[in-house]
């Protein structure tokens, strides 16, 4: 890549040197043409230098010109260099951040769905699923987490990520991300999002339990959720590894509340009543994606371990995070 030249001030460049003498002699000398640019003309005098008609008439044109170019000319460096530190400064500012653990979720069969009239009609029927052994993520990704990815690629930056502060917020899950992010971040860090079998099992272990800590109604002390619809970093998400009675069994931090979650599979209301009874990948395609676990602004029954939402995968909202999953 071709690097710009430099320049000291004791070494000006020519163009700038040459448009500030200009600039300067034409408001010194308002009648008269630029030196350089005027011409002689018999008006009684020999030698005697005049404007001619046509440049008077396009004197405050030139003029125009003259002082947008010179703007140009010494506001575009600085602008470059501005930019420059204020990258330079946002980098420092970016903590440290540490790979989040994974928890190892043991091969074997689990239940999956639920029955009777409490069951939504695409969280039926209620099947035996066999899922290979595989990791997943002990909590959220964290927004600092996200920022280490954002400072590594191009990718365009979550919704409401204006408002972060990492000096405050470094703890909480990130919001904001489509599907489509939420992919790209775990392929970025070497993993993928989990199925939505993976999921439900991580949160729900194998005893068919209707809540990650177990069949106990919600409270405050196990999940954060119920908050209302104004978001705000600081008052409504909760740092990723709070609400140690709300871990699932296999010790997952807030399977239920803070945020929705995106999972792998699109999205069927029968997918149910055809998936195989091991490893089940969801439909080949569909128009909404699958989340789990219910956000800070749910009911109780948005909580539910089995409980199905959909969305189309270009979402981008306050209730909406992630975390990911590895073979």
């Amino acid at each position: 890549m071709l690097k710009k030249p430099t320049f000291s001030p004791a070494q000006p460049r020519c163009a700038e040197t040459r448009l500030t003498q200009v600039w300067f002699w034409a408001r010194q000398h308002p009648q008269r043409s630029p030196p350089g640019k005027s011409c002689s003309a018999s008006s009684g005098r020999v030698g005697e230098k005049v404007t001619p008609p046509v440049f008077s008439r396009l004197r405050p044109r030139w003029l125009a010109l003259l002082s947008i170019l010179l703007f140009l000319t010494f506001t575009a460096p600085f602008s470059e260099a501005q930019l420059d530190r204020l990258r330079r400064s946002k980098a420092l500012e970016q903590p440290s951040t540490a790979e989040t653990s994974m928890i190892e979720i043991p091969e074997g069969l689990f239940p999956m769905g639920f029955e009777g009239t409490q069951a939504l009609e695409d969280e039926r029927p209620k099947h035996q699923v066999w899922l290979p052994a595989f990791f997943m993520d002990l909590h959220e990704v964290e927004t600092a987490q996200y920022a280490a990815f954002l400072a590594a690629t191009n990718r365009l930056a979550p919704w409401q990520w204006n408002t972060v502060d990492l000096s405050q917020h470094s703890d909480r899950p990130v919001i904001g991300v489509d599907w489509w992010d939420a992919d790209a971040y775990c392929r970025w860090n070497g993993r993928r999002l989990p199925t939505e079998a993976e999921w439900e099992k991580s949160a729900r272990g194998t005893d068919g339990r209707l809540y990650p800590w177990g069949n106990r109604v919600p409270s405050n002390d196990l999940a954060n959720f119920a908050l209302g619809a104004r978001f705000s970093y600081s008052q409504v998400l909760m740092p990723v590894q709070s609400y140690e009675q709300g871990k699932s069994p296999y010790g997952l931090y807030q399977m239920a509340g803070n945020v929705w979650e995106w999972v792998q599979d699109w999205y069927a209301a029968n997918y149910y009543e055809v998936s195989p009874e091991q490893s089940p990948q969801g439909p080949e395609q569909g128009q909404f994606k699958v989340l789990r676990g219910g956000s800070w602004s749910d009911l109780p029954k948005y909580l539910l371990t089995y409980g199905r939402f959909k969305l189309s995968p270009e979402t981008r909202n306050s209730y909406t995070g992630f975390r990911c999953a590895k073979s």
